[in-house]
C-alpha cells in the first residue's frame, strides 16, 4: 500500500492523496475514490505524505488531523509554506469537533473538514468541489503567466497574499535578496500611483499596474517586462482582473469557447465580459479590441 506511485500513470486522472494512520480508513477511502475515477495515493504519516508530494503533486488531500509524530495541522502548514504545493486543497478528517480544533485546521491552511466516522458521500462531494475550485483558480492564474504577464494579489494590509510563478521570478530578479521587503513596498506603491517601474538586468524594466479589487479587501496587480526605452501607453481603462484575462486571450486569437475552457467559465460568461470590455474600450468589434490590446506597449 505504501509503494511509491508511478507519476506517468497518474497524469491522466485527478490525483487524491489520503493521509491516515488507520488502515481501515485508508482502504475505505481508496475504494470510494477509485470508484469515482480518481487516482489514489496513500500515506501513513506526515513523512510519507511529503515523500508522495516529491514524486507527484496531487490535486487534493484528505488529511487525518491526529497522527503519530507530526500531526495533520503541522503537515498542512508545511505544505502551504512550500510554493509548488501551496495550491493543493487540504480537507481535514478528524474526530475532533471542538471549535478550537476546527479553527486550528482552517488556520493551518485547510479548506474544509469532515468528522469521523466518515460519511463517504459527503466526503466525496466536498472533495470534488474543492478540487474543481482549486483547478479553476490554478488555470486562471497560470493563464496570466502564459499571456506574458505575472500576477500579484495584495491583502487588505498591502501584504503579498499570492503571486504567480512569473511574478516571483521577476521580483526576485529586480530586488534580489530584498524581494520580500523592498519588492512588497514597491508593489504597495501602485495603490497610489496606479503604475510603477523597477529596473531589471539586461536593460529592461518591470512594470506593475494596479488593476483594482479582486476579492474581499484584496487588490490585484499585473506585472510585465518592457525594454528600458519603452513608454507604457495603456489607456486608463478600469478593466477588472477577469476582464483583463479575457482581453489578453482575445488578443491571442482565441475564440469565446477557447477562452471559456482556459479560464474555467462558460462561453456565455465570456461573452458578457466582452460586452463590458467593448463598452469600456469604446469599441464595437473584436478586431478593434484586439488592436487596442496589441498596442498597450508602444515604443517611445
Amino acid at each position: 500500500m505504501t509503494q511509491p506511485p508511478d507519476p506517468t500513470a497518474l497524469s491522466a486522472r485527478r490525483v487524491i492523496l489520503v493521509v491516515d494512520d488507520a488502515l481501515d480508513t485508508l482502504r475505505m477511502l481508496c475504494d470510494a475514490l477509485a470508484a469515482e475515477g480518481y487516482a489514489v495515493l496513500v500515506a501513513r504519516d506526515a513523512e510519507e505524505a511529503l515523500q508522495r508530494f516529491e514524486i507527484a503533486v496531487p490535486d487534493g488531500v484528505l488529511l487525518d488531523a491526529v497522527m503519530p509524530g507530526m500531526d495533520g495541522f503541522a503537515l498542512c502548514l508545511q505544505l502551504k509554506a512550500t510554493p509548488p504545493w501551496s495550491h493543493v486543497p487540504v480537507v481535514f478528517m478528524t474526530g475532533l469537533s471542538e471549535t478550537e480544533q476546527i479553527l486550528q485546521g482552517f488556520a493551518s491552511g485547510g479548506v474544509d473538514y469532515v468528522v469521523k466516522p466518515l460519511r463517504i458521500p459527503e466526503v466525496l462531494a466536498r472533495l470534488a468541489t474543492h478540487v474543481r475550485n482549486a483547478q479553476a483558480t490554478r488555470l486562471a492564474r497560470e493563464a496570466v503567466d502564459v499571456a506574458g504577464m505575472g500576477a500579484v494579489v495584495l491583502d487588505g494590509q498591502g501584504r503579498v497574499a499570492w503571486r504567480s510563478p512569473q511574478a516571483t521570478r521577476w521580483l526576485d530578479s529586480a530586488f534580489g535578496a530584498d524581494a520580500a521587503e523592498q519588492g512588497s513596498a514597491w508593489l504597495q506603491s501602485t495603490q497610489g500611483s496606479g503604475e510603477v517601474f523597477a529596473a531589471l538586468p539586461g536593460g529592461r524594466r518591470l512594470v506593475a499596474r494596479h488593476m483594482g479589487q479582486s476579492g474581499f479587501s484584496e487588490a490585484m496587480l499585473l506585472l510585465r517586462v518592457v525594454p528600458a526605452d519603452t513608454v507604457l501607453r495603456q489607456p486608463d481603462v478600469p478593466l477588472t482582473p477577469r476582464e483583463t484575462e479575457v482581453l489578453s486571450w482575445l488578443a491571442k486569437g482565441k475564440t469565446n469557447r477557447d477562452i471559456a475552457d482556459i479560464l474555467g467559465m462558460s462561453p456565455r460568461t465570456v461573452n458578457k465580459h466582452l460586452e463590458h470590455i467593448f463598452e469600456k474600450l469604446g469599441v464595437e468589434t473584436r478586431s478593434a479590441a484586439t488592436a487596442i490590446a496589441g498596442h498597450l506597449l508602444a515604443p517611445s
